[in-house]
């Protein structure tokens, strides 16, 4: 926001359509947060082309439900757009998820200094990615609820249960066709390791 400000374009604070935000939307693990946010990026940027347009952002998120106002996403959004570009390019959408974060639950430093060395927030926040996916709240993330939440997100590998089955497999420790929450959390701390 403070590099939008000092270049003179307008910056509008979002504001919240229902409720608070989802505790998950900033992950205080940083390796893991970088590696969500470039899959999220890579998602929304429908025709690949390095940017995320206000339509292409307005059609992921009304995909997902959350009927996006497109005026005031265009306001938003267009303050780190760059000159000549036609969208957000990866710097640009971290810059703008860094700036919506401060905005809803203070700076990164306050986080870290109010939170530093407590597992049960990292905890908290993996139960929150996984209610994500554990659409009937069961406990468990089936191969049907995986399938309905990669659609949502137009991912190709929704378009055969088989690949879906076999990236369930890919985590199923227990071996019961499921994944549960101790399960999704080995997963996750995975993907930290590696994007670390």
């Amino acid at each position: 926001m403070e590099a939008a400000a000092a270049a003179g374009q307008s910056v509008v604070k979002p504001t919240l359509a229902k409720g608070k935000p989802s505790a998950s939307f900033r992950l205080r693990n940083g390796s893991l947060n970088a590696v969500r946010l470039r899959r999220v990026f890579d998602l929304f940027d429908r025709n690949g082309d390095g940017e995320i347009t206000v339509d292409e952002l307005a059609q992921a998120l009304d995909a997902l439900g959350l009927e996006a106002d497109r005026a005031s996403l265009a306001a938003t959004v267009g303050a780190y757009v760059p000159d000549g570009a036609a969208g957000l390019r990866f710097e640009d959408f971290d810059a703008l998820h860094r700036a919506l974060g401060d905005a809803f639950f203070g700076s990164v430093a306050d986080d870290d200094h109010h939170n530093a060395g407590k597992a049960e927030d990292n905890d908290e926040e993996m139960r929150e990615a996984f209610k994500v996916f554990d659409v009937d709240g069961d406990g468990f993330i089936s191969a049907v609820e995986l399938q309905e939440v990669l659609k949502k997100l137009g991912m190709p590998e929704a378009s055969s249960m088989a690949n879906v089955k076999e990236m369930i497999c890919n985590v199923d420790r227990d071996s019961d066709g499921r994944v549960d929450f101790g399960e999704f959390k080995c997963m996750m701390q995975g993907i930290t390791v590696w994007g670390a």
